[in-house]
């Protein structure tokens, strides 16, 4: 291994090391502990991919697998085949089938890694699931710079699991569990899932109107609603998500709120959603982010939104209190 990438590796490893460590915990196999407080917003891995599948092939996924193993340092190679997997053939054995072994780990660990391709990040993968607001770790993929990015979704304690999700979980608990048994082959235990039934039916209320206040809100493209009630529909929806804990995609939400107004010619209503598209950004997919940089440019100029005055002019509503809080 070249002088320069070793030491690569001994930073990565010396920064891994002073935010959180890879540990055993009962009954989820390996997990990542937080060693320190973590802070929200805060970047905990920035990884680049052991390598990329495109979700189209025109060979065997095999093969493709053999390929691209082929490539990797012995480092690399280790890193991958130490990686669990669900869902392997029982008819073959793992230290023979190492191409079908192969699959089986990419299957399991892969992430979306742009629009049509995933890819492996060996340090991302050790986190484990967490639904709703049980998750507190969010990943993106920085398609410029060709690298995965982990941020803290909330303030973690010392001493608590580092959670991301690997599904849309604004669903009912008995879909949840029908989905990850299915995908991944774990009965899901989170906080969440967890919860009494009493209250799991209050939270599984709460995720499902989430989930159809956004289908409501998409309708405003087709010109369903206007852009006063497409805010209503934001609004409510910020506000189940506060009662649930749910804390994820409020950029993207308050950037979309903002397409809205700026698509209806209010100069303040979108500097105003802007800013806290530009807060929620920061938090999720990092301060040093397109989207961030997008948001503070549309406050210095809304008129430059590539969807101003697309709409029939009128006020829509700034955020309120409870979202600019």
């Amino acid at each position: 291994m070249p002088l320069g990438t070793f030491g690569r590796y001994l930073v990565r490893f010396a920064r891994d090391a002073s935010i959180f460590s890879v540990q055993e915990i009962p009954g989820k196999g390996k997990g990542v502990i937080a060693v320190r407080d973590i802070k929200r917003g805060e970047l905990v891995i920035r990884e680049r991919p052991l390598f990329i599948v495109p979700s189209e092939i025109n060979t065997s996924p095999t093969a493709l697998m053999t390929h691209h193993l082929s490539l990797l340092t012995p480092y690399q190679y280790a890193q991958f085949y130490n990686l669990s997997y669900v869902n392997f053939p029982a008819e073959l054995d793992p230290e023979i089938d190492l191409a079908e072994l192969a699959l089986a780990i990419f299957q399991t660990n892969a992430v979306s890694a742009g629009v049509d391709s995933a890819g492996v990040f060996p340090r991302m993968a050790r986190l484990n699931h967490g639904c709703s607001s049980a998750f507190n770790m969010v990943y993106s993929w920085r398609e410029k710079e060709g690298l995965l990015v982990v941020h803290a979704l909330k303030d973690v304690r010392k001493g608590q699991e580092l959670l991301t999700t690997y599904t849309d979980t604004k669903r009912t608990r008995d879909q949840r569990r029908a989905h990850l048994r299915h995908q991944y082959s774990f009965h899901c235990t989170c906080d969440v899932c967890s919860l009494p039934d009493r209250k799991s039916k209050e939270s599984d209320h709460r995720l499902m109107s989430m989930s159809e206040l956004y289908a409501q809100f998409a309708t405003w493209g087709a010109g369903v609603i206007d852009g006063v009630q497409a805010i209503e529909v934001v609004e409510r929806i910020w506000e189940l998500g506060s009662q649930e804990g749910y804390l994820s995609e409020r950029g993207r939400l308050a950037a979309d709120a903002a397409w809205v107004v700026a698509a209806h010619s209010d100069v303040a209503s979108t500097k105003a959603w802007a800013k806290v598209a530009e807060e929620w950004f920061g938090y999720e997919v990092g301060v040093d982010s397109e989207q961030v940089l997008e948001m503070q440019m549309l406050q210095t100029q809304p008129e430059g939104h590539p969807a101003w005055a697309s709409r029939k002019a009128m006020r829509v509503p700034a955020p309120t209190l409870s979202i600019t809080a």
